[in-house]
């Protein structure tokens, strides 16, 4: 099959990833991360004046980037007095940049196996989570440090994990959310409260079966917080020592994601006492609450959904916003006067708008009758021939689509789809305009972006069916997408692949496995086997496949991973790799594309010195997708 004639290049798509994040609002002045994939993909720290002069903080070689459960988070943080506190990927110190200065200086000790992230300023010092690896054991603890510098003090202690740090007005109290092992954070957290004169600690909110994060203090009695107790992430108010629990918008909506990453704030208190706030089901709209009439009004903007980090400095609100044609973005927005600033865009410069892919959300059916969540993105090409029409779904499937004169246009007959499947499996897919997409729909090849079972964004309910079904229910529900594409007259049933990475991997290499329904699947650092990898990974993570698939057992492994299920592979196989991947060892991939060769299965293994889990360095990014898309030629043709 030729592909279409298509102006998106593999190295287009390879450098539109700066990774905007972790924006910052203080006394006009705007604070955000973005990396730098052509010098390695290290993150550097932007600052936007009052005035609106852009510059960029640190110079190469350094980088802040938290490794605090190897998905790190806010790498920093800002001081009243305008100094920058981060952590330096290299040696995880924390360092201070003041106003004007030319170096950082360090304000932690070196060496001694810490990290830190989570971070805040509060009276000239940085309160922060610390992890700490020493002889084999990691350790996790609240700290507040000096902010010229000193040793670490312990603030809460006693659980493997903690995150949120918050400081009631006063300075009395610290609120914190901990958890400890075998639970995840979206499995059961606890709103934990320490006076500081004692030492006193007591759980004000949560539990083993109730996920709470992101406490905000409204006051010295009382805190804001969000709890899955009803079966959905909601907004709550409660009272310093557990009482008068009030829900102050309750719906069948999150208005959180995951805890991956450390340091998000999926809402912010405006000056004047109002929440801004991010609800919904998959993306999340922004929307601004009045905690006291309990009335939610969305904001009518350009962006469809917004990262979980908001920021406000008085009526002034700071966030990343995206859409399908949009690019992540660090926007500003005055909520008095309604005023939108796009401060900085992912991508520079956009193709021609009609090379871009527009979703649809659809619904189809899996195993046992199961609803799965997914998005549609049929090619999209202005080049070709307007007598041509992507053939629409026979079901009649709910969904919101491109209007007409947005709908894209296929040769005749129907077209080869990839089937995208994403990581965690706590994960989600969103609506951000991605160039990964657009590469394949812009050359004829419509993509499907699954939401299987075990995804956040529809309900805890939603996402705990993947509960000790990990290699079966995702793998259920991503053929089921599968065979919908073909029983729809949306793809041609003989050239459906499918991609994913991390987890994602294991769902592609579980489900090549089992299913012929795929010409070929891609899988990025993705997980082979079970037993290595509770042996290799790292302490987050290390209970994660107990909940996922069950207690160490070789009968019950063997029965779910694709290294012991490949002999029930046929079609061919695409294999990347970080040779420095802490999460997924490089193994794992190694070994499954060893299995696939002795089984004379057409497989190509690609492992990328200096990657780690996900890949940043524009070469390296161009040099999958290069792979990727040759890959997908030769399976189509």
């Amino acid at each position: 099959m030729p592909f279409w004639p298509s102006p998106i290049t593999t190295t287009d798509v390879a450098r539109s990833g700066l990774r905007l994040g972790w924006p910052t609002t203080l006394d006009g002045q705007v604070w955000w991360t973005e990396d730098r994939p052509d010098e390695g993909g290290r993150t550097t720290i932007m600052h936007r004046a009052a005035g609106g002069a852009r510059r960029e903080l640190l110079a190469a070689p350094w980088s802040a980037r938290a490794r605090v459960h190897e998905y790190g988070g806010r790498p920093y943080t800002v001081a009243p007095g305008g100094e920058v506190v981060f952590v330096n990927l290299s040696d995880q110190r924390l360092y201070l940049l003041a106003p004007l200065a030319d170096e950082p200086s360090p304000i932690t000790p070196a060496d001694d196996g810490s990290r830190y992230a989570d971070l805040l300023v509060r009276d000239h010092q940085v309160w922060c989570v610390r992890e700490r690896h020493h002889d084999g054991k990691v350790s996790r603890s609240i700290v507040s440090i000096p902010l010229e510098g000193g040793e670490p003090r312990e603030r809460a202690t006693g659980a493997d994990f903690y995150a949120f740090p918050e400081l009631s007005p006063d300075g009395l109290h610290l609120a914190y959310i901990s958890w400890s092992h075998p639970r995840m954070p979206w499995n059961g957290t606890e709103l934990r409260v320490t006076r500081l004169a004692d030492g006193a600690s007591w759980t004000v909110k949560g539990g083993t079966s109730e996920s709470v994060l992101a406490p905000r203090w409204k006051d010295d009695g009382h805190l804001y917080l969000i709890s899955d107790w009803s079966g959905w992430w909601n907004l709550y108010q409660i009272g310093l020592y557990g009482t008068s629990s009030q829900a102050l918008f309750p719906a069948e909506e999150e208005f959180a994601w995951p805890l991956w990453q450390l340091g998000g704030r999926p809402y912010t208190v405006l000056g004047d006492g109002r929440l801004a706030v991010l609800h919904g089901r998959g993306d999340l709209r922004l929307g601004v609450l009045d905690p006291d009439s309990g009335e939610l009004t969305d904001l009518d903007m350009p962006y469809e959904g917004w990262d979980p980090a908001l920021v406000a400095d008085g009526a002034t609100l700071v966030g990343v916003g995206y859409g399908p044609a949009v690019p992540r973005s660090v926007v500003r927005i005055d909520t008095v006067t309604g005023r939108v600033e796009g401060l900085r865009r992912d991508i520079a410069e956009l193709p021609d708008i009609a090379y871009l892919p527009s979703p649809r959300r659809v619904e189809l059916t899996g195993r046992f009758g199961r609803h799965v969540h997914a998005r549609l993105y049929p090619p999209s090409n202005p080049a070709m021939s307007p007598s041509h029409a992507w053939p629409e779904a026979r079901s009649g499937v709910q969904s919101s689509g491109p209007s007409p004169e947005r709908r894209s246009e296929v040769p005749p007959g129907a077209p080869p789809y990839v089937i995208f499947v994403h990581g965690g499996p706590t994960g989600h897919a969103t609506s951000a305009l991605d160039l990964e997409k657009a590469l394949l729909t812009s050359r004829g090849i419509g993509v499907l972006d699954v939401d299987y079972g075990g995804s956040t964004g529809y309900g805890r309910a939603y996402r705990e069916r993947l509960k000790g079904q990990w290699g079966v229910v995702d793998v259920e529900d991503t053929i089921a997408a599968a065979e919908w594409l073909a029983a729809e007259g949306l793809a041609d049933p003989a050239r459906i692949a499918v991609r994913g990475g991390s987890a994602g991997g294991w769902t592609v290499m579980a489900a090549c496995c089992r299913s012929e329904a795929f010409a070929g699947g891609v899988s990025y650092y993705g997980v082979s086997a079970l037993a290595t990898l509770n042996a290799h990974t790292h302490d987050f993570e290390s209970r994660y496949v107990e909940w996922l698939v069950g207690p160490e057992d070789p009968m019950l492994y063997a029965s779910r991973e694709p290294l012991a299920l490949v002999d029930g592979v046929s079609c061919p196989m695409l294999l990347l790799q970080g040779l420095d991947d802490p999460i997924v060892p490089p193994e794992q991939s190694a070994a499954f594309a060893d299995a696939l060769s002795e089984r004379g299965v057409p497989c190509t293994y690609l492992a990328f010195e200096g990657e780690s889990h996900g890949f940043r360095r524009t070469e390296t990014r161009a040099t999958a997708l290069a792979a990727e898309l040759a890959f997908y030629q030769q399976i189509f043709s």
